[in-house]
């Protein structure tokens, strides 16, 4: 597939999405849905890649004011992007460079990792114009900043700064300007030199976790970390410690 509004390339274990162009219309916007969306099921096919960053070439291409609302599920060739981006078994980090607002939020919130510049404003504004978040906006946003701050957010439509954002957990880190990409990648690549198994069981365990019980929770914890013991990587990861050198990791 060619691509109009992101590159995509790997560095190592490591795959980026990066948004080169504006998503103004509605072809924009299928366009971008339709890139994203290829891009992570290529991710998620390539056992050689362990951990994904989406970030973006300009500040500012996050600030999706998307308009269409929820009939953006029925134009012809649209794709969930965070759907897309959530079906990622294998860790997502976003590196934001200006603004994520309405469907660029949305966008951060399907990510695992945020990253955000000391400037970055975050927030949806749809109710302003008599809409609401329709790409998973409202169920993320809940379950990540909980109810009240969700709650306050979207019904006010207002944006809240990036230290406001890293108070309630909706990022994870501020940094400079100069610093989104480098501390991106550096992140990525230490995720990714660790055992691609263990990111995947790791993320399951929290991500399935939220939604269960306690007892529910530990016991996926449990089967999780069982079936680790079959695994290959789990035996190099000792006898690299036994030996005194680097693991050599092969995701199985």
């Amino acid at each position: 597939m060619g691509y109009q509004v992101v590159n995509f390339k790997d560095e190592g274990r490591v795959a980026v999405i990066e948004l080169v162009a504006a998503s103004d219309t509605q072809d924009q916007w299928i366009q971008l849905s339709e890139e994203i969306s290829e891009c992570c099921h290529t991710f998620r096919m390539n056992d050689e890649i362990s951990v994904l960053v989406i970030t973006e070439e300009v500040p500012g291409l996050f600030a999706i004011g998307n308009r269409i609302g929820s009939m953006g599920t029925e134009l012809p060739g649209y794709r969930s992007i965070s759907q897309s981006i959530g079906e990622c078994e294998k860790p997502v980090i976003i590196g934001i460079l200006g603004d994520a607002v309405d469907w660029g939020l949305e966008i951060a919130l399907a990510c695992d990792v945020r990253i955000a510049l000391e400037t970055s404003r975050l927030g949806f504004r749809q109710v302003k114009v008599g809409l609401m978040p329709w790409d998973g906006g409202t169920q993320r946003l809940s379950r990540t900043v909980g109810k009240a701050k969700a709650l306050e957010m979207i019904l006010t439509g207002e944006l809240i700064d990036a230290r406001e954002a890293l108070r309630t957990g909706l990022i994870s880190r501020i940094v400079p300007a100069d610093e989104v990409i480098p501390t991106v990648m550096g992140l990525a690549k230490d995720m990714a030199s660790k055992s691609s198994i263990s990111l995947e069981y790791c993320k399951e365990a929290i991500a399935k976790g939220m939604d269960l019980t306690l007892e529910q929770g530990l016991r996926l914890e449990a089967d999780l970390y069982f079936l680790m013991h079959t695994t290959r990587d789990r035996r190099e990861g000792i006898k690299a410690f036994q030996e005194k050198r680097k693991p050599e990791f092969k995701g199985n």
